[in-house]
């Protein structure tokens, strides 16, 4: 991912922006690197990181001389500069973690609340923030919170055992910020595992993947040059309600047959076999899913996580006899399917790092603002 500065004054937010971004993914990095890196003068960079530097968000130090002269010094995202807190509200219950600059959980914390309403879900989001911030004066900048989708469609939005039932027309950003006393910010739970994974698990790695979310339901996100496909509304990516089986089991949603009724969590449970057998079941089913991304969007790979047990994506990950398609390419230089770096907390690293975006990348606050009038993200 190719990051530019502008020289116009308008664009100084931007350029801020951009240099902590290089700092992130190169640091430690001189001054005169980051200027080349971002097409900024030497003086420019120096003035910002001046700033960033008062601020706390970054540290400059000094390496040890390996000859004549004074080497310069070499700058570096100070991870105590700021923290923010991550929340992951599933069916099941809400996570919530403290997250610092680097992506590092320092604190985590849970509640198991079954189909919660939002009414005792934002009360008890508010306690988790509370226990987050006990023993301590840490630096809290915001609060990222990610839940089901998809959103704002009334015939798939917050029906079934998949999403949130009840949460309709709940003013989620409102909410939140009003629970957690920060300023905050919503999207959903795959678009976030695919931001956690882009910023600092094995999505690094790629241009262009796949995340295929393994939750309670199923979805995902493509992400291309570094950013989420969206869509219009902010709903791309909900692969669960493809349909994969003709005449097949009926969906909440209204059609039959769909591809979360075989593929996620919620089916695992209902199926109530071993994770070897119930692997070997769904195997046609998740390659027809492999093959239709692969062939669709033709991702140099696809990463599969989620709230699953990490033993069973692995079993997923691995199952052999992946079908022919566009990428079974023979110059590859990574699988067709690996596993997410961090399955668990994909998901709450990300929620975090929504909150701290207009502080840390040029680009992921951007490619997370929907047009969605209720407030999902930023």
């Amino acid at each position: 991912m190719t990051l530019r500065g502008t020289n116009q004054e308008s664009g100084r937010p931007y350029n801020r922006r951009i240099v902590l971004e290089a700092i992130r993914l190169n640091g430690p990095v001189t001054r005169a690197d980051i200027a080349k890196r971002v097409s900024l003068t030497v003086q420019t960079v120096s003035t910002i990181v001046r700033e960033l530097e008062e601020q706390g968000y970054i540290l400059s130090v000094r390496e040890e001389p390996k000859g004549r002269g004074i080497p310069p010094s070499v700058l570096t995202i100070n991870p105590q500069g700021g923290y923010v807190a991550g929340i992951h509200l599933t069916p099941l219950g809400i996570d919530a973690a403290l997250v610092d600059l680097n992506g590092n959980i320092v604190e985590s914390a849970y509640r198991t609340a079954p189909n919660v309403a939002p009414d005792l879900a934002f009360q008890l989001i508010g306690e988790l923030v509370s226990e987050l911030r006990a023993g301590g004066s840490k630096r809290i900048l915001g609060a990222g919170m990610a839940l089901p989708g998809p959103f704002g469609i009334d015939s798939m939005s917050f029906i079934g055992a998949t999403t949130m039932a009840g949460w309709k027309d709940v003013p989620l950003k409102e909410r939140l910020a009003e629970a957690a006393d920060l300023p905050a910010f919503i999207d959903t739970d795959m678009a976030c595992a695919a931001l956690g994974e882009q910023l600092y698990g094995i999505g690094s790695q790629f241009s262009n993947y796949y995340y295929l979310y393994f939750g309670v339901g199923l979805g995902g996100a493509m992400v291309h040059d570094g950013a989420v496909m969206r869509g219009g509304w902010g709903n791309a990516g909900e692969i669960g309600h493809i349909p994969a089986v003709p005449d097949g089991e009926p969906c909440p949603c209204g059609n039959s047959g769909c591809l979360e009724r075989y593929l996620s969590l919620d089916a695992f449970n209902r199926r109530g076999v071993s994770q070897q057998m119930w692997a070997e079941e769904i195997r046609p089913i998740f390659h027809n899913a492999v093959r239709t991304i692969e062939n669709l969007l033709d991702p140099q790979t696809i990463v599969l996580g989620g709230l699953a047990p990490p033993d069973l994506i692995e079993k997923l990950v691995a199952s052999a006899g992946l079908p022919n398609s566009v990428a079974a390419r023979k110059d590859r230089k990574h699988p067709r399917l690996v596993m997410a770096s961090d399955c668990q907390n994909s998901v709450l690293r990300g929620a975090a790092a929504l909150a701290v975006s207009s502080l840390l990348s040029p680009r992921f606050g951007q490619m997370f603002s929907t047009p969605d009038e209720k407030g999902i993200a930023a």
